[in-house]
């Protein structure tokens, strides 16, 4: 099977305005507890976010582990999420068109969310991107990555940035 494209993820740039992304089950910088990973159940973590500027369109999640293979491992792709949302529930079922937004294929070729599932006794980040954009997104349906990340550029009014942490002890 062919791997996703892999490329640069849009980095964080602190010249934006900030969105407030946060989770009710970890902090920022904190571990991401076991059911939220490919150990666990494997299930989206809850995510909510503040008032994103005047402009908002849309908004797109990118999640990733730079830690990984070079480029990165995209764990979940979302977007097209309407600018009057601010979260994102647990669980977000793993379906190209849920009835509000849009997702994308991971690095492993799925559709949703992919928990962590580093090397044994790794440490890695998880980065949980959200994008405020001035637009809404036309990828193809199933969209690898790089897909998304291209049709992100240059619409980005602003951006907010969770960070989790996850260790396996064994394999």
């Amino acid at each position: 099977m062919p791997q996703p494209e892999i490329t640069r993820r849009p980095r964080f740039r602190a010249d934006l305005p900030q969105l407030n992304l946060t989770s009710s089950v970890f902090a920022d910088g904190a571990r991401l507890p076991r059911l939220y990973t490919a150990d666990g159940e494997n299930v989206s973590p809850p995510l909510t976010w503040g008032e994103p500027p005047a402009g908002t369109v849309t908004f797109a999640l990118v999640c990733d582990d730079p830690e990984s293979q070079p480029g990165g491992f995209v764990h979940w792709l979302v977007w097209n999420m309407k600018a009057d949302r601010r979260a994102l529930e647990e669980n977000v079922p793993k379906v190209a068109e849920p009835a509000e937004f849009r997702q994308g294929q991971n690095a492993l070729g799925n559709i949703g969310y992919s928990g962590p599932r580093p090397p044994p006794g790794k440490t890695h980040r998880y980065v949980f991107r959200l994008y405020a954009l001035d637009s809404s997104l036309d990828p193809p349906t199933k969209a690898l990555p790089a897909e998304v990340e291209r049709a992100i550029a240059g619409h980005i009014l602003a951006e907010g940035r969770l960070m989790g942490l996850y260790q396996r002890q064994h394999a």
